[in-house]
Formats: C-alpha cells, sequence, structure tokens
C-alpha cells in the first residue's frame, strides 16, 4: 500500500506493471493452450470449473489471516497470477527436462518420477517463493512478518494448484470421464486434490513464506539469511515426501503421510496463524494509548481499534448511517492506524520509517476527517470519538 504523494517515473508507475501484466497474460494464455492440447477444451474447461473450488476455499481462509494487517488487493491478486503463470510454466519447462533427462538416464518411465520427487519440490517451492522474496525487496517497510509471509506465499501457492488442477481434472475427465465403479475420473480427482488436500500447496509455500517473515523482523543477519533459507528447505523436504508418497508408495504409505505428516503439520501452522493473529492484535493495543496522547486518534476510540468486531461493526454503522464512501474512509482510518501501530512498535528498524510515518499520519487524518464529513453530510452524529482527538 502506498501513502502520501511521493511521485515516481512514469516507466516505473505505469510501463512495468503494464509489462508484467503482459508478460502474465501471455503465460496464462499458453498454459491454457498447452491444456487444451494435451486433454481437449472440453475437459480443459471442466477442470477449470473443478478448479476453481478448492480456490473458493482457499483464498477467503488466507484472507481470515490477514485481516488485521490486510495487503493491498491489487498484491495479493498478483500473488495470485504470479503463481498460477509465472511460477507454473517455469517449473513446467524443468520439470519437463528433468523428466526427458531421467527417461534418458535412467530408462523409459523413470523420469516422471524423478521430476516429481527431485525436480517438482525444488522447482516448484522456488519459483511459487520468489514472489515472496519480490515483495520483502520492493516493499520491506511494509513487510511485518510471519503472517505477511504466509498470505504472500499462500496467494502464490493457490494461484499454482489453480493451474496444476486444471491439467489434472482435465486429464482425468478425458481419461475416464466422471468416473465409475472401476476407473477413477474426475470425481476421484477432485475428491483427493480438491476435498483431501485443496491446502498441498500452500502448505508447501507457506513454511517458505514463515522463513521470509521471520527473517524481515530478525535482528541478526545471520538469521535473516538463515530463515528463508530454511523455511524453502522445509518446503521442498515436505513437497519431496508427499510426492514419493504417491508416486513411490501405495495406498498405505500415501495415507500415512496424509494423517501422520500432513495434517499435523497443517494444524502446527494454523496454531502458529492463531499466535501470530494474537500478537498483531497485541501491538495495535500497546500502540493505542500513545496515538491517543498524540491526539492522532480520539481516546474513545481505542476500544474499537482493538477488536476486529469491533471495527467490523463501526465500518457497518458507517454504512447504513452515511453510505458506503463513509465506511471506506473509516476502513482507511483503521488501516493507517493499524500500519502506524506496526511501524512504532520500534522492534526491528524499518527504511525510510521517518518519511513513511509521516505519510501514515496524513493518511490517518484525511481519512479520519472524509469520514466525519461524511457523517455530518449525512445529517448524523459523528461516531463516539471523533471530536475529542
Amino acid at each position: 500500500m502506498q501513502f502520501g504523494n511521493t511521485r515516481r517515473p512514469r516507466r516505473v508507475t505505469v510501463l512495468l506493471p503494464l509489462l508484467g501484466l503482459v508478460v502474465l497474460a501471455v503465460c496464462g494464455l499458453l498454459l491454457f493452450g498447452l491444456a487444451t492440447v494435451r486433454v481437449g477444451v472440453v475437459p480443459a474447461m471442466i477442470g477449470v470449473v473443478a478448479a476453481l473450488v478448492p480456490v473458493a476455499v482457499v483464498v477467503p481462509a488466507l484472507l481470515w489471516v490477514d485481516r488485521w494487517e490486510p495487503e493491498p488487493a491489487k498484491l495479493l491478486l498478483l500473488a495470485f497470477a504470479w503463481g498460477a503463470c509465472f511460477a507454473t510454466i517455469t517449473a513446467l519447462l524443468i520439470n519437463n527436462t528433468a523428466e526427458a533427462v531421467g527417461d534418458l538416464l535412467l530408462g523409459s518411465g523413470n523420469g516422471s518420477k524423478l521430476s516429481a520427487v527431485v525436480s517438482a519440490p525444488l522447482v516448484e517451492e522456488a519459483a511459487k517463493g520468489a514472489f515472496v522474496l519480490l515483495v520483502l525487496w520492493r516493499r520491506a517497510g511494509e513487510f511485518d512478518g510471519v503472517i505477511d509471509g504466509i498470505v504472500y506465499a499462500g496467494f502464490s501457492a493457490t494461484g499454482f494448484a489453480f493451474t496444476e488442477n486444471i491439467y489434472y481434472f482435465g486429464r482425468a475427465f478425458a481419461d475416464n470421464g466422471f468416473g465409475d465403479g472401476t476407473n477413477p475420473g474426475v470425481l476421484a480427482a477432485f475428491v483427493l486434490r480438491g476435498v483431501l488436500s485443496p491446502f498441498t500447496h500452500p502448505l508447501f509455500a507457506v513454511l517458505f513464506g514463515i522463513g521470509v517473515g521471520v527473517a524481515a523482523r530478525a535482528k541478526s543477519p545471520v538469521a535473516r539469511w538463515l530463515a528463508p533459507i530454511g523455511g524453502y528447505l522445509g518446503a521442498v523436504a515436505l513437497h519431496a515426501l508427499w510426492n514419493s508418497a504417491a508416486v513411490l508408495g501405495g495406498a498405505k504409505t500415501f495415507l500415512n503421510v496424509y494423517f501422520l505428516i500432513m495434517v499435523p503439520m497443517f494444524i502446527g501452522v494454523v496454531m502458529l496463524i492463531m499466535l501470530n493473529r494474537r500478537r498483531e492484535q497485541r501491538i495495535v493495543e500497546a500502540a493505542l494509548p500513545g496515538m491517543a496522547d498524540a491526539r492522532w486518534i480520539a481516546r474513545s476510540e481505542m476500544g474499537l481499534f482493538a477488536s476486529l468486531a469491533g471495527r467490523r461493526k463501526w465500518r457497518q454503522q458507517a454504512k447504513k448511517q452515511s453510505g458506503p464512501a463513509a465506511a471506506k474512509a473509516v476502513a482507511a482510518y483503521q488501516a493507517a492506524v493499524t500500519e502506524l501501530a506496526f511501524l512504532l512498535r520500534g522492534d526491528v528498524r524499518k527504511p525510510d520509517s521517518e518519511q513513511r510515518r509521516s505519510e501514515l499520519l496524513a493518511t490517518l487524518r484525511s481519512s479520519r476527517a472524509e469520514a466525519v464529513r461524511l457523517a455530518s453530510a449525512n445529517g448524523d452524529s459523528p461516531r463516539r470519538g471523533t471530536q475529542d482527538g
């Protein structure tokens, strides 16, 4: 999220984003074209429909994780597109090459196993995780820790899984239709990939996102290097284990890996998310008294800022009384307060912190003034506390 009126060259603000969108669009068209060539148009379309279902489960879950300090929607969309297009086509090219080399060196049929167990984990986790590193590099001042890493990695991995599922579901339909008692078709593939394991790719990638999030807050230069490396190796190891169980092991091995490793890992990540969401709430709560003393916020608003339920009710009431524009202004006010709270916590030095502080304060004041103006224009009393700050 950019604040203030800092001007950048038009080649940066217009041409580079446009070029990036063109590249992603070309990659997406190329991938869909490959899918239709391999399985046919109708199976590919059925694959698209089936692949949307896991996305509809995972994306809301990631947005729930990101509620305290929401990341810019355009960046989340870009993360999804990166995974669905750029990361997928990169992995496709390298994995196909690894498969061909494996067939040549190990004999026909063994190349796919080499690709699944070795190449895919190494390449796919690097391709998905590259976006998280890009965000940290370009927006280090706004990368606030583990939750940010989880969200960006999760969106990139969800995009990757979406494109991958289109091919798997489409191929299953092309080979066996919807399936019957003897041949597993698209319904069986959907149950396996869309019902039992929709979080598989996000879970792998989240390990790297956690490592990057730890590095973003680490004071030690050694930790800044080791945390992402450790997260990447963890993601690769878990991915390789999952693929090995599916490709090399039988049904019993697969179920053992699923219930004894994957499910506990998923539960562990959820617990880590809950702890970090609570940590984010404490950061905001700790900063509110100082903000009230500085008269940046009204003291009577502190209780509303301190809980997600209070914030939501505040926005709903603003919308009901003064319209969508007022709710949007309140949301911008809340977001600026949260960003400022993270900036002021002082546990990690942020680049350009003074400039960003000034930008956040300007946004805070302007959005608050707009919310009050809209409330007054509609004949309503300003939200409680807006007059004593």
